[in-house]
């Protein structure tokens, strides 16, 4: 099979890896010295896909040939799908032909088990190691690890990663032992559990070094100096919102992950019978990443997030519905109440909560005030009062503003 056959069979097994971000990567350059590529502090995501996955990297797989069977993956075992390999000296050279012709900004790396896990690892490492050490990448490079393979071999796989990812692939034990039984969440956890202390380790030297020679600046961590990130299936087992955000935030926690990634479940033809038949509306990935996001920017508690059942709702986005089951803690002055709680009302986010409070230090905030922030004024008008507006709707029920909140119903196309 020549190489490009394998990139379209490896570039399309690895769509369903959602975890494409590189925010968090230290700024790296070859500007006057050897070495080839950049990577910038801000991220470097630039292009989507067409179903709206955003795509910064040249994504692949090693290889889609995998010794397990897990039913909820494409390229799981009993899978009938092509099935390709890469060695690692073509990974390599594609990545640095990409990245010359302006394709790519760096190389996003995942695999299917081959061998064994520790075999797959060394193939993983050998890619990353041959970038940075014999071509001198400098471009950004993250690496999906093999949590059963040797530690020794993941911490490698830090030395040269901006970035590593361990895959809790679902939000409960049972429901990996059930769907993936050759995997163990407490392997999994162990290997998050390493990759942070390795980072913590990392970090530790890097302050001492700087205290020693307080003129020299401290060096960027060594390690997976961009984090560690997961990804979760949403849709593939009976785990409902609730439960998928309340692992999200034991993650968070415990292992200190920049990111947790959702990604709705895909069936494909030849399905087992343990998985649905039916893919989850996509809009319920799209509320678990607001709420994910309202959970790691704004400080609420995934249990906040929900009142009744186990769900987002699919019609309001989760603020709204905090909002509108918190009535006491509405309308807001705006003139009056903390930061923390401005930032909690409905089409108003954290920096315009900042230049709200920053405002009213010089004069009172005003309803033209926050048309010109550019707040969503549709949305958070109900919710705020300022000096010159009271909502009309303070007396209203939950229901009726929901009604009133919420997008008309779209009529379905046939085609």
């Amino acid at each position: 099979m020549d190489v490009l056959t394998k990139l379209e069979v490896l570039a399309d097994a690895a769509k369903y890896d959602a975890s494409c971000a590189s925010s968090g990567a230290p700024k790296r350059d070859s500007i006057g010295r050897a070495g080839l590529g950049a990577s910038t502090g801000a991220g470097i995501c630039h292009s989507f896909t067409p179903d709206g996955r955003c795509v910064s990297l040249l994504k692949i797989l090693l290889t889609n040939f995998c010794l397990y069977d897990c039913q909820y993956c494409v390229n799981r075992r009993s899978s009938n799908v092509p099935r390709a390999r890469f060695a690692p000296r073509e990974v390599v050279d594609l990545t640095l032909d990409f990245y010359r012709r302006n394709y790519i900004d760096g190389l996003f790396l995942s695999s299917g088990i081959i061998r064994s896990a520790d075999y797959t690892m060394e193939q993983l490492v050998q890619v990353a190691r041959s970038l940075r050490e014999e071509h001198l990448f400098r471009g950004y490079i993250h690496l999906k690890t093999i949590p059963d393979a040797d530690p020794r071999l993941i911490a490698q796989a830090g030395q040269y990663a901006d970035r590593l990812s361990v895959n809790i692939e679902l939000p409960t034990e049972g429901g990996l032992a059930r769907l993936a039984p050759e995997k163990d969440a407490h392997t999994i956890k162990r290997a998050m559990g390493a990759i942070r202390l390795a980072r913590e380790e990392a970090e530790g030297e890097a302050r001492d070094g700087a205290k020693r020679s307080p003129a020299a600046p401290a060096k960027p961590a060594a390690r997976a100096p961009a984090g560690q990130s997961t990804q979760m299936i949403v849709g593939a087992d009976d785990a409902n919102d609730r439960t998928i955000l309340q692992t999200a935030q034991t993650l968070y926690g415990a292992y200190r992950l920049k990111r947790v990634y959702y990604s709705a479940f895909s069936p494909i033809p030849d399905s087992p019978s343990s998985v649905p038949a039916q893919a989850p509306p996509l809009l319920r990935e799209h509320r678990l990443y607001q709420a994910d996001f309202l959970m790691r920017g704004y400080g609420f508690q995934a249990e906040e997030l929900f009142q009744d059942d186990g769900d987002l709702p699919l019609d309001i986005d989760p603020k709204l519905g905090w909002a509108l089951a918190h009535r006491e803690a509405f309308p807001v002055d705006l003139n009056r109440a903390p930061q923390r709680l401005i930032a909690r009302v409905p089409g108003i986010g954290m920096r315009n909560a900042q230049r709200i409070v920053e405002l009213r230090r010089l004069r009172a905030v005003r309803y033209q005030d926050l048309i010109r922030l550019r707040c969503a004024i549709e949305k958070a008008r109900p919710f705020v009062v300022v000096r010159d507006y009271r909502p009309a709707t303070a007396e209203s029920s939950s229901e009726q503003l929901r009604r009133a909140l919420a997008p008309p119903p779209e009529q379905l196309s046939l085609l």
